[in-house]
């Protein structure tokens, strides 16, 4: 049988042929008609095609089946999407994030130095093969960064300040923005800001690893902001630490923030004020309205609401669907009266299906078999532990009420 070889060479096809006999190409005459083979080093076998197939006919079948049965996609926007997908399939990426990453990374086939230091300086700096995968697919350019005028001092300048160990590849993972500011003006103003907010290097590098360094300029007018109108600075550092992106929020959304909770006539100087910065900073006016409204059409009032929110601001934080749905439940279904529930706003966060009606559905069947005596108060099962719960009124009764386990992990809906 005769055998006809392409060579595939990035993205272009080579046809040969080893001196086929007329005799041997006659015996394989049916048209379009051939078995592919998969041969080492990208070389593919085409067994039986007629001798009477035009050469261009050929080329094209030919071509159109090895794309078919590539197993690495070709790139023929580059001549060398070859060399970058090995390049990058050495760093350890998956095959689909390789043909991903290398449609938007042109390196240059002579100039594949920078690419291999670059990978080098990751790996004697603990970067598993995981990590440089990770951070090549989130941002391909650091394959062109300079090591010697990029990398390297920032390297240093993190190992310097707490960075050590895990915690370096981690942050540069997680944040790779930082690799494309600059050292001075950028990264150490930011580092050295949070330390002195927050007192050492290690609960500023912590914070650190959270924040986006391209808002830092709005950091520090944020920070004279609230010691101005008397948060403690033990209070900021503790909304840092929680949530330091949170501080970083523009300059003028934190002044509409603070304004308001001032109007709202809570204290700055309360752990109370950070708690609700945090959540008033996440809503815009009009989503605040949405949610009055709501706990108005239940029946709250605007100052029972504002109680409320001054109570426990992350109540706030759900959906006006999620209000609606545990006020009718605590109401209509656990017969529980509209003040209790204004006097709770922390059941607002309680999931009906997961804490409120299977708990309610295991007192009911306990109260049938008269295994509890008098009526339990609702409140204080609410707000029980996970596991006090569970070990008090499910396993405590689960030898006595068969099916009692199974009906508390899995209850039938209403």
């Amino acid at each position: 049988m005769s055998t006809f070889k392409a060579e595939r060479a990035y993205g272009n096809l080579i046809l040969s042929v080893p001196n086929p006999t007329a005799a041997s190409i006659k015996r394989s005459q049916k048209l379009y008609s051939f078995d592919l083979l998969c041969c080492p080093q990208n070389t593919f076998c085409f067994q039986g095609m007629a001798s009477n197939v035009p050469l261009r006919n050929l080329l094209s079948v030919v071509q159109n089946r090895s794309l078919k049965t590539s197993t690495v996609p070709p790139n023929t926007s580059s001549p060398s999407s070859f060399t970058v997908q090995n390049l990058l399939s050495s760093s350890g990426l998956h095959l689909e994030s390789v043909h991903s990453v290398s449609q938007k990374l042109q390196i240059d086939e002579s100039d594949l130095q920078n690419p291999h230091y670059v990978i080098g300086f990751l790996k004697a700096h603990d970067f598993k093969d995981a990590h440089i995968a990770k951070l090549i697919h989130k941002w391909p350019a650091v394959l062109h960064c300079k090591v010697e005028h990029n990398l390297k001092p920032k390297f240093e300048f993190f190992i310097e300040n707490g960075f050590v160990g895990e915690i370096l590849p981690e942050l540069i993972v997680s944040n790779p923005d930082v690799l494309r500011r600059a050292l001075d003006s950028r990264i150490i103003p930011c580092f050295e800001l949070l330390k002195s907010v927050l007192g050492c290097s290690e609960k500023a590098a912590s914070a650190f690893k959270r924040c986006s360094v391209s808002m830092m300029s709005a950091m520090e007018p944020n920070i004279d902001l609230l010691i101005k109108e008397g948060v403690p600075v033990d209070r900021i550092a503790k909304l840092i630490m929680l949530q330091p992106r949170t501080i970083q929020q523009k300059h003028q959304r934190m002044v509409y923030a603070v304004k308001a909770l001032k109007d709202l006539e809570i204290d700055s100087k309360t752990t109370v004020f950070i708690h609700a910065l945090r959540v008033m900073l996440q809503m815009s006016e009009s989503t605040w309205n949405k949610k009055v409204e709501v706990l108005k059409s239940l029946g709250w009032t605007e100052e029972e609401i504002l109680q409320a929110f001054k109570r426990c601001p992350f109540c706030f934080t759900c959906s006006e669907e999620k209000i609606r749905s545990v006020v009718d439940f605590l109401v209509n279904t656990l017969k529980m009266e509209l003040r209790t529930v204004i006097g709770r706003p922390e059941f607002l966060m309680l999931s009906v299906d997961k804490r409120i009606r299977p708990r309610y559905n295991v007192l009911k069947i306990l109260e049938s078999k008269k295994l509890v005596i008098g009526k339990k108060n609702m409140k204080q099962l609410l707000t029980m532990r996970e596991n006090n719960f569970f070990q008090d009124y499910v396993i405590k009764y689960a030898d006595k009420v068969p099916g009692l386990l199974e009906a508390y992990e899995v209850l039938p809906k209403p």
